[in-house]
């Protein structure tokens, strides 16, 4: 299911199908988007130097599609006319004036009914009962006809012949602009409708209050994962993110119910960061915004033995640990230079990562998230080119919602525990419900249970 309606101002839009193929426990190497983007850029300049050489050894490297000689209709109708008349004089027979401009009266209105249309065109003239002149003209038109529709279908096959020529030099045709609508992509798609038609898409949700901001070239697209601060594997979002957004962008898309239940308490926390490699990139938009990596490196700056003792045990494991204790010492691991960044001057291209590898995101004083990049992409002149769209949300759970014990119709906004006059426990009541089963006049009917604001997940 895709994401809730915030606002009600949401709508739906369209993406490629398709996306990463999820393997377990495969990380890829460390790379950054600049890197991944260069990497790409060389792969079609080689690839272009093969397709290349591979079309010089058929045909000179000057010919172009514009250049490829096509028979047009009018040319097909008029050089069937010729071979058909000279075939009939060879023959020995005059051709019909009239009966010839029919023929080609028709055959210039639809050249694919020819075929057809000039079979009839005699026998319309002159039904069986009505015919002019005896046997002899009925066979010379017979002739005729069976002439004709010969050279037509042979030049039929002819034109097809080099529809499918023109298609193929199009296919094999490059250039270095990488725009939707230019170049390559715009061959590209006149030839993915030849081939299958048009790319599969599916739909997803996005903010309509976005403006219209062109997206960039080159551009990368990321799929970015969150996953549950408390249920292990569970994922609960994921974005399409672009490789020049900031970390903020994201950070601001995030739902948690930490969140909302801080928000309600009055005790909401903006600040937050992201552990991506050996960075920690800080949320610190407002002023009264904390520094959470401060301590941290704190630590690691006077704690080193301690800080290194458990920096091995997370990198190496238990059943290394218990392997080193037996067998004795091996190479001492070495922390990494951990450093700290401002989330909001940060963009995801300025990050070295893994692929599949899981980092960090913590909020709320001590509410952890496990987030992945789990692909890296070009952009595709499928995906929507606009900015202000991403990151753009592909996947998040339908909330679950309890509904009241009571009423059994309106959501529960209230949860009471070791209540003796509730039926169940603990007890599910929407506002009405609790109100009027615990309070008469104002004033509370009994207190010896606990109560608590319920909070959707």
């Amino acid at each position: 299911m895709l994401g809730h309606d915030e606002g009600g101002d949401d709508l739906y839009v369209s993406i490629p199908l398709g996306g990463p193929i999820y393997v377990t426990d495969l990380v890829g190497p460390l790379t950054r988007v600049p890197d991944f983007e260069t990497s790409v850029n060389e792969e079609l300049e080689s690839l272009k130097e093969e397709v290349y050489g591979d079309v010089a050894q058929v045909c000179d490297e000057d010919t172009s599609v514009d250049e490829l000689k096509i028979i047009q209709e009018d040319e097909l109708v008029s050089k069937a006319f010729e071979e058909a008349f000279k075939v009939d004089e060879l023959a020995g027979g005059a051709p019909n004036d009239n009966f010839a401009l029919g023929i080609e009266q028709n055959c210039l209105q639809n050249t694919e009914e020819n075929k057809k249309a000039i079979v009839l065109s005699e026998s319309n003239k002159n039904p069986p009962g009505k015919r002019k002149k005896g046997k002899g003209v009925s066979k010379k038109n017979d002739y005729f006809d069976e002439s004709y529709m010969v050279k037509v279908e042979q030049l039929a096959r002819i034109k097809s012949k080099q529809e499918e020529d023109k298609a193929c030099v199009r296919l094999h045709s490059f250039n270095n602009s990488m725009v939707p609508g230019h170049g390559v992509n715009a061959k590209a798609e006149k030839i993915n409708h030849l081939k299958s038609g048009s790319v599969s898409k599916k739909q997803v949700k996005a903010s309509s209050s976005y403006g219209d901001v062109p997206v960039q070239y080159p551009e990368t697209v990321l799929s970015f994962e969150v996953y549950h601060n408390r249920k292990t594997g569970s994922k609960t979002q994921e974005f399409l993110v672009l490789g020049r957004q900031f970390l903020t962008e994201v950070k601001d898309k995030i739902y948690c119910l930490t969140d909302e239940i801080m928000r309600r308490a009055g005790k909401y926390d903006p600040s937050g960061y992201f552990l991506i490699e050996d960075v920690f990139c800080n949320d610190m938009r407002e002023a009264s915004n904390v520094d959470y990596s401060k301590t941290i490196l704190d630590w690691l700056k006077n704690s080193k033995n301690d800080a290194l003792e458990k920096w091995e045990f997370i990198v190496a494991g238990e059943v290394r640990q218990k392997q080193k204790a037996i067998l004795g010492t091996e190479n001492k691991q070495q922390l990494p230079r951990f450093k700290s960044l401002y989330m909001q001057s940060t963009r995801f291209c300025d990050l070295r990562f893994h692929l599949g590898a899981g980092y960090l995101y913590c909020h709320q004083g001590n509410c952890r998230h496990l987030i992945v990049l789990r692909d890296m992409r070009l952009i595709h002149p499928e995906d929507i080119q606009n900015r202000s769209a991403y990151p753009l949300i592909t996947y998040q759970p339908k909330l679950a919602f309890k509904k009241c014990s009571v009423c059994k119709i309106y959501r529960a906004d209230k949860v009471t525990v070791d209540d003796k006059w509730a039926s169940e426990n603990p007890c599910y009541f929407c506002d009405i419900c609790y109100y009027m089963l615990h309070y008469e006049g104002g004033s509370l009917l009994y207190s010896d249970f606990i109560v608590y604001d319920y909070h959707h997940e």
